[in-house]
């Protein structure tokens, strides 16, 4: 069953036992942060701490009165961050083959992916907002995983880790948690497939993992190149990702396909809707 927003609070809530906790939000920019700005808002309620760092460019990261925001620069502009973010907004839509599709995809997404590299960097890199954070004491930090900014910085302060995602690049939650991810059973994405699948359509979605293969080191060895860098180690992002203590996933059964969850993941599918009473 989905998790409702009250579920959602109340396991954000369980940072203190008996006092309010303090909060670490390292998100996500664009759609994610419009749904974990309404959770913040009700944390902050119920008097939890909440501190959001985020860079100086950003789609809707904005301050607010219900937390306190830490901004560090970046070295892109806000037009240039805007151009990428529609340029593979649009490519998702493009029709096409799989193999035309896929390469403007990928194309797209290598854009995205060095701002948010150069990003992690320069947050990574900032002694004085580093320091500021080694010095707050927070009890957890919330976090989207499917760029792992916010999973090594859990790392370096021994924070245990809310995520809060829609999934991660490659299929990594899946290998991260430890869950069975069969291919004749749950569809890859760009498929077109179902959950009921013909021998032959098994087949193709056992050969679209072979893209993983890649596309995992792509997405992922530059920031784990940062890891090492900051954390003064060899990492996988693997392991960073088998820190977290709750998947809080954006899914929902009624519009996904189901597929197996280990206990640690919660879906919340819908927590950023607008919940109204039914009139009598």
């Amino acid at each position: 069953l989905s998790a409702s927003p009250p579920v959602v609070l109340l396991l954000l809530s369980l940072l203190g036992l008996a006092a309010a906790g303090k909060l670490l939000v390292v998100s996500v920019d664009g759609s994610p942060w419009l749904s974990v700005r309404e959770i913040l808002h009700l944390l902050q309620q119920k008097g939890h701490e909440v501190v959001v760092v985020a860079p100086e460019v950003s789609l809707h990261i904005k301050p607010s009165e219900n937390f306190v925001m830490k901004m560090y620069s970046v070295p892109y502009t806000q037009e240039e961050m805007d151009n990428n973010l529609k340029a593979f907004l649009y490519s998702l839509f493009e029709e096409g083959s799989f193999v035309e599709r896929f390469l403007k995809v990928y194309k797209h997404m290598k854009k995205i992916g060095n701002l948010s590299v150069s990003s992690c960097e320069h947050l990574l890199q900032n002694k004085e907002l580093i320091r500021y954070l080694e010095e707050s004491k927070f009890d957890a930090l919330l976090t989207d995983p499917v760029f792992p900014c916010g999973v090594i910085l859990a790392e370096h302060l021994s924070l245990p880790s809310v995520y809060f995602l829609r999934g991660v690049l490659c299929g990594l939650e899946f290998e991260a948690t430890q869950c069975p991810n069969p291919p004749s059973y749950v569809p890859r994405g760009l498929t077109d497939n179902t959950d009921r699948m013909s021998f032959l359509q098994r087949v193709k979605n056992l050969l679209f993992d072979t893209q993983n293969l890649f596309l995992c080191d792509f997405a992922y060895d530059p920031f784990l190149k940062l890891a090492s860098e900051f954390l003064q180690r060899e990492v996988k992002v693997q392991d960073l990702l088998r820190k977290g203590s709750v998947w809080l996933l954006r899914l929902e059964f009624v519009l996904d396909y189901p597929r197996p969850l280990m206990p640690n993941i919660i879906p919340i599918g819908g927590v950023h809707c607008d919940h109204k009473g039914l009139p009598q």
